[in-house]
């Protein structure tokens, strides 16, 4: 396929391995995002050819004329807002991840030859998934049962791209993981979230380079019409309780985290919005699982280096300071509440309460 491809949120996690994927491939590519400083740094160091356009896709007219002037054969849509900061600003995350979205599609269905359109969507569509009652694995054809903000605002994203008149893909992601320290969620919020998940919830991962490589193949592999979930091989398929001190340990810092709560096992609701995934047609299709859950914490720790010894120093502080940012920490009870904590720390995460404009 000739042609441009517009990578929206291009400067983002999944956004930038993307577009070093294309760009190797020798495709041609404009990146869409927002005019921030921390962006126009990262433009800087795009591959040669690379172009960029500076657009916020909230706003419906610069998101047509956008299309119109890129007249892009494929768009890949990364741009949205993730939780944490999703459940403090349930209004703007509506703009992006569904309004924005209907508005590219609008301008994308309005072209002369209309171009192919990848969605990226999350495997949070199918809810709060119990592992105590709940054993097989997600498919493409599981029901969906967006369960919160950040699940209902995909699932609707997902419609107006399946219901629209362009050739589209749509790609659910597990959870995107990187052995490139700097992309950690090490924020307060993340470190908050983190410990407030049930600690026998199953998560599958991938690696984000295993991603771009995903979303760049979609751009033109003979999948037009399908929902592929996309995870990494079966070595990703972990529970919770063994991701984050594994990421911790090869950061250099074993031990450190608090001690979470398990789910509820009589309560089908209390889980986050992940799960094991049947990724078969979507490797099948992309070919694009190549880092294990193990080399990615290998490489993870090979790139700290000399850092390792350091952060060793500061484990014993570390481990009182995350220890009074628990999410549990003196509340009464046996089993993670999570959308509970979250509730009270970010904001309301439930569906029938809010959708109040920031």
């Amino acid at each position: 396929m000739t042609g441009t491809v517009l990578v929206t949120g291009g400067f983002g996690l999944v956004g930038s391995e993307t577009v070093k994927q294309l760009s190797a491939a020798g495709r041609s590519v404009t990146v869409a995002d927002l005019d921030t400083p921390a962006n126009r740094k990262k433009a800087g160091a795009l591959p040669d050819g690379v172009a960029v356009r500076w657009a916020d896709l909230t706003n419906a007219d610069e998101v047509t004329r956008l299309v119109a002037e890129v007249s892009p054969s494929v768009i890949v849509h990364l741009a949205a807002v993730i939780p944490p900061p999703l459940y403090k600003n349930p209004g703007l995350a509506r703009r992006v991840n569904v309004d924005a979205t209907a508005a590219l599609v609008r301008a994308a269905e309005a072209l002369p030859d209309p171009p192919r359109f990848v969605q990226a969507s999350s495997n949070a569509v199918y809810g709060s998934r119990n592992p105590h009652r709940v054993t097989d694995v997600v498919r493409a054809d599981t029901p969906p049962r967006p369960f919160e903000l950040y699940s209902n605002t995909k699932f609707e994203a997902e419609q107006f791209v399946r219901e629209s008149s362009l050739e589209w893909v749509v790609l659910r992601l597990g959870g995107v993981m990187s052995p490139n320290f700097s992309a950690l969620p090490l924020t307060a919020d993340g470190i908050f979230m983190e410990s407030a998940l049930p600690t026998d919830g199953r998560i599958h991962t991938v690696d984000v380079r295993d991603v771009g490589v995903a979303f760049a193949a979609a751009t033109t592999a003979d999948v037009a019409g399908e929902i592929l979930l996309i995870a990494g091989d079966d070595s990703h398929k972990l529970l919770q309780r063994d991701v984050g001190p594994a990421l911790v340990a090869a950061l250099g810092l074993p031990g450190v985290l608090p001690e979470g709560r398990p789910g509820d096992p009589n309560d089908d609701d209390g889980w986050f919005l992940t799960d094991w995934m049947d990724t078969a047609r979507a490797q099948e299709a992309l070919r694009f699982q190549h880092h294990s859950w193990p080399a990615v914490l290998a490489e993870m720790s090979e790139r700290m280096g000399w850092k390792r010894l350091l952060l060793r120093l500061v484990a014993p502080a570390a481990r009182v300071f995350l220890a009074r940012r628990a999410a549990y920490r003196n509340a009464p009870g046996t089993y993670a509440d999570l959308w509970g904590a979250i509730a009270a720390k970010l904001g309301d995460p439930c569906l029938d309460r809010r959708w109040a404009p920031s």
